[in-house]
């Protein structure tokens, strides 16, 4: 299957990575917002055509797919671009940065019948599937979800350090992981969303601090803290806190309430969540199917990160 990706970024690094490892994968063009990193990044995975123009690579001979990962503000945009000229697409979270954008990629998706998935990778992360199994074979219930996302980021640089040209976000970028997270591994609609947030930064115009509460009709709770302040260990650590034990995610690890480790190794074909990610994505176009995570699907979750952004007003 030929397809393109967008962005020379670190996810678009990320996704280059994954595809990589999957045969039936065929990476033709890469469009980027850089020359000179577009390039050399291009030639590093050895995709015979970059360019700087979107729509450029999207007419690429026998394109059938776009992968996006590029900036935030553009993803909504972009999404409808790819389907308005009869791409399937799989686009970066957040699929927008406000909801009035998430519904129209939603309808446009809708509209086109191709596959339109975001990359809500906590779907697919090994350690999270194995929650999700015992949950749907009625081994656990959750209680509460705890979960904290820090960073230490007080300039606008991206996950490898380089300047970035966008300026992320905690609540439409960090937290729609978990937002998601906890409404997929419920199995419900968020119904109480509210949040609070700290001093806005100077410069970049972003609170820097904010925390999360959530709740679902079955009373299942969720506790979400997140900083760019955190001078310590970083990234997002999950705490399952349910009827029949406690368990604590790290990425693709996966340990009990006492620590003690739980192999994920054989839940699916790769640990690697990005990649489990495009493979759906792929498998779906073949299928004929609505991949898992389709943009219709996680639209709820960007209902209620609308609801969280109303509260902090």
């Amino acid at each position: 299957m030929k397809l393109i990706v967008a962005g020379e970024g670190a996810f678009g690094v990320k996704h280059l990575e994954a595809l990589a490892a999957i045969p039936e994968a065929e990476v033709v063009g890469l469009a980027g917002g850089v020359a000179e990193a577009t390039e050399a990044t291009a030639r590093k995975f050895g995709v015979p055509n970059w360019t700087l123009d979107l729509d450029e690579a999207l007419a690429l001979p026998g394109v059938e797919a776009a992968i996006l990962a590029t900036p935030t503000p553009l993803h909504a945009a972009q999404a409808i671009r790819c389907l308005e000229a009869g791409k399937h697409v799989a686009v970066e979270i957040p699929m927008a940065d406000n909801l009035a954008d998430a519904e129209r990629l939603v309808e446009t998706a809708r509209r086109t019948g191709l596959a339109a998935m975001c990359g809500h990778t906590r779907r697919f992360n090994p350690s999270h599937q194995w929650i999700h199994r015992r949950i749907a074979a009625g081994d656990l219930a959750i209680q509460q979800m705890d979960v904290q996302t820090f960073f230490f980021r007080r300039k606008n640089l991206n996950a490898l350090g380089q300047p970035r040209s966008w300026t992320d976000h905690l609540l439409w970028h960090h937290a729609a992981h978990t937002v998601d997270l906890f409404a997929w591994q419920t199995g419900e609609e968020i119904s109480v969303a509210r949040a609070v947030q700290g001093p806005m930064h100077p410069e970049l115009g972003i609170a820097m601090d904010m925390s999360i509460q959530m709740k679902v009709p079955s009373g299942a709770i969720c506790t979400l803290s997140l900083s760019f302040n955190n001078d310590g260990p970083l990234g997002t650590f999950f705490r399952y806190i349910c009827d029949n034990g406690t368990y604590i995610a790290r990425y693709d690890d996966l340990v009990d309430g006492k620590e003690q480790p739980i192999d994920v190794s054989q839940v699916d074909v790769s640990m690697n969540g990005i990649e489990l990610q495009d493979r759906e994505f792929l498998a779906a176009i073949r299928e004929g199917r609505e991949p898992r995570a389709s943009v219709a699907q996680v639209l709820p979750a960007y209902r209620a990160l609308d609801a969280i952004e109303k509260s902090l007003l």
